[in-house]
């Protein structure tokens, strides 16, 4: 086959360029003299959707490309936290196995879809990468916390999930078996608050006698009222981040938080969990971090202020999930702000423990009984 002459490649490039120049011209008469409707009642032109399709595809592929999903995205724990985020915060758009889609979503342009069908199109990366960022020129917004990756994560566990969920498998992962409401701080804790936006509190941290579904998430029964006030404070005033946390406690009232932690406070705690039981030198190391702390690295000792005697604007440690303990500590130990008293104590805390005293201690306090919370002994 002949190969092309300069001249010929030449007279092709410019052809091209002019054809290109001609595009863009039209592109702005069009746009410019507002010939081209912006009303989300009418489609695209055909040629426009396509490009906008295919510059989001190719977008979100050619970004996604570096990230890397975390090796735990089976685990049930964030399967079971994606869920309860998403019926609270996505299904509205996108729809559910027990919830269609709003009419009022339906009416965007585009409209937001299904994810039950569309986002096994997507791998996890890919999925990371839109709950994360969002979509520009469409109603899906960024994550309301940037700092918060291991969040979105949980919500990619679940979307992965979800093609496969009927509505009786659906309603069992993303809400449990939540108990009918009572009036006052019960309601506020099962169903939520007097405003829809508001999702139910008891959907992720339990009520009543049964604690969280998910070993990602604080168990909230007997915690200080005072400390369940200030974090709600800390979340919708933006000083704590978390993209879960934040738009619910900004849609509460100062009554319904105080009325929400006085009915955590007075909760009993509910049982350990049955999980695998730690490795006993871990727990021997963990129990001397809490009980003694680690000197020679400025390392306080945990049960100080996180045990049954400490100060109530601090959290009561015993008896909480490992995972979310170890969460928590890497959070602020890797960066994640938190603009608050308690977070200026923690963070340089953090920051001088290594990764394995950070396992050590989260699985001393999650082997802790809760009623011992005084003495501080085992559970064997």
């Amino acid at each position: 086959m002949r190969r092309p002459s300069r001249q010929e490649l030449s007279r092709w490039f410019g052809a091209t360029l002019a054809a290109l120049a001609v595009l863009v011209a039209l592109a702005v008469v069009i746009g410019g003299s507002g010939l081209y409707s912006v009303a989300a009642s009418r489609g695209h032109w055909p040629v426009v959707e396509w490009l906008l399709s295919v510059a989001m595809h190719n977008s979100v592929r050619w970004r996604a490309l570096a990230i890397e999903p975390p090796p735990d995205l089976d685990s049930p724990d964030r399967i079971r936290l994606g869920a309860a985020h998403f019926h609270s915060g996505c299904a509205y758009c996108h729809g559910a196995p027990t919830i269609p889609i709003s009419p009022v979503a339906r009416q965007m342009l585009p409209p937001p879809p299904d994810l039950a069908e569309t986002a096994p199109h997507w791998n996890e990366r890919q999925l990371f990468w839109i709950v994360r960022h969002g979509i520009k020129y469409t109603g899906m917004p960024a994550w309301t916390s940037q700092q918060r990756d291991d969040e979105v994560w949980s919500v990619v566990a679940f979307l992965r999930r979800l093609s496969s969920l009927d509505a009786t498998s659906y309603r069992d992962v993303a809400f449990g078996p939540v108990r009918p409401p009572q009036p006052g701080g019960r309601e506020l804790a099962t169903i939520g608050t007097v405003t829809d936006a508001v999702a139910a509190c008891g959907r992720c941290h339990g009520a009543g006698e049964r604690g969280p579904d998910s070993a990602l998430v604080p168990i909230l029964h007997g915690q200080p009222a005072g400390f369940l006030v200030a974090a709600l404070q800390a979340y919708a005033e933006g000083k704590r981040e978390s993209g879960i946390m934040q738009p619910v406690a900004r849609d509460l009232t100062a009554q319904e938080i105080r009325q929400v932690a006085a009915y955590y406070a007075g909760l009993s705690p509910p049982p350990l969990a049955s999980r695998s039981p730690p490795d006993p030198a871990a727990l021997e190391r963990g129990q001397v971090l809490a009980r003694e702390g680690a000197p020679a690295d400025r390392v306080p000792a945990c049960l100080t202020c996180h045990g049954g005697r400490g100060l109530n604007i601090y959290p009561r440690l015993i008896g909480q999930p490992a995972p979310y303990i170890a969460g928590q500590l890497r959070l602020l130990r890797d960066g994640a702000p938190r603009h608050t008293e308690a977070g200026a104590i923690m963070t340089p805390i953090a920051r001088r423990l290594s990764e394995q005293q950070i396992r050590d201690v989260a699985d001393y306090f999650a082997s802790l009984a809760a009623e011992s919370a005084g003495a501080g002994v085992a559970r064997r």
